[in-house]
């Protein structure tokens, strides 16, 4: 995978980020998403690089980058962590000013971004999520059933660590395939093992329970100090139709709540669209950046 990519690892204060690097131009961050790493972007980084200078990387708690222990407070796993991680990455590669592409935990981490560095951020797009605020406060029957390990994953540790330390791939393959239209058969099987490698690392299980225990402690409390703050910044929403996200919320009309100015774009995927069609995923996040660096 990511032929041509250069691999690199950024020391931090805390923690040590993995990521890689390829191609020229205006430059790029691509930002995974639960359960995942930076290899969800196999397919779709070495086209972005004939175009674009194109960094992915690892969370903090993911894939080949450092797993510390959570804080009492969570806070080092907090969507702000993660944002300053990243801008660490991108300064590291020599660029004060970048486009960042999410999905999922990815989208959250650079919705924190673009508000947090509304000096660095050029452009937005969120993958298949609605702001986490939103998410805790607008639930209901059908949004706490399907996704239940929001709820799960922030209890208490060690209780999830344990559970999910029994069966890893049954955990998190049964994530994979609940949030609508997708299938193992889907998933490229090379990034498929990739995935499988990360999540059965117990330090992976822990900072993927972290994550979700910041989402509903500090990320919650910093979003609603925010909630009237609007990205500034051209924001693409782009999202499986098919998916769970689609069925529960109005994205549209979420994030318009929370950006200035967007533009929205929808595969007839689920959840994990972009595993299912890189390609056309490709071409959708293609004509949004060129519409942003060459008019």
């Amino acid at each position: 995978m990511f032929e041509g990519f250069e691999k690199k690892k950024i020391q931090l204060d805390d923690v040590a980020i993995n990521y890689v690097v390829a191609g020229e131009g205006p430059p790029v961050l691509l930002l995974h998403g639960f359960p995942q790493n930076l290899a969800m972007w196999a397919q779709i980084a070495p086209k972005l690089a004939e175009d674009y200078t194109v960094i992915c990387a690892d969370l903090r708690g993911y894939g080949d980058s450092d797993k510390p222990k959570a804080s009492e407070d969570n806070s080092n796993y907090s969507f702000r962590a993660m944002a300053n991680d990243n801008v660490a990455v991108m300064k590291n590669e020599g660029f004060d000013q970048f486009h960042v592409i999410g999905h999922d935990r990815g989208g959250r981490t650079a919705h924190r971004m673009a508000l947090d560095h509304e000096d660095k951020v050029l452009s937005l797009a969120v993958l298949d999520i609605v702001p986490t605020h939103a998410m805790f406060t607008e639930t209901n029957n059908k949004i706490s059933g399907a996704y239940w390990h929001w709820y799960f994953l922030s209890q208490a540790e060690p209780f999830p660590e344990k559970l999910i330390g029994n069966d890893p791939d049954f955990f998190y393959e049964t994530c994979l395939l609940g949030w609508g239209a997708t299938k193992v058969e889907d998933f490229n099987q090379e990034q498929l093992a990739d995935y499988r490698r990360c999540w059965r690392d117990a330090e992976m299980i822990h900072g993927s329970c972290a994550d979700y225990r910041a989402a509903a402690t500090i990320d919650l409390a910093q979003d609603e100090v925010d909630r009237s703050k609007k990205v500034t910044c051209p924001t693409l929403v782009f999202y499986g139709e098919n998916g769970t996200m689609a069925e529960c919320f109005d994205l549209p009309a979420k994030w318009r709540e929370r950006c200035g100015s967007i533009e929205t774009a929808s595969l007839p995927g689920g959840h994990f669209f972009v595993d299912e069609f890189p390609e056309r995923t490709t071409e959708i996040l293609s004509d949004f950046l060129q519409k942003q660096n060459f008019g």
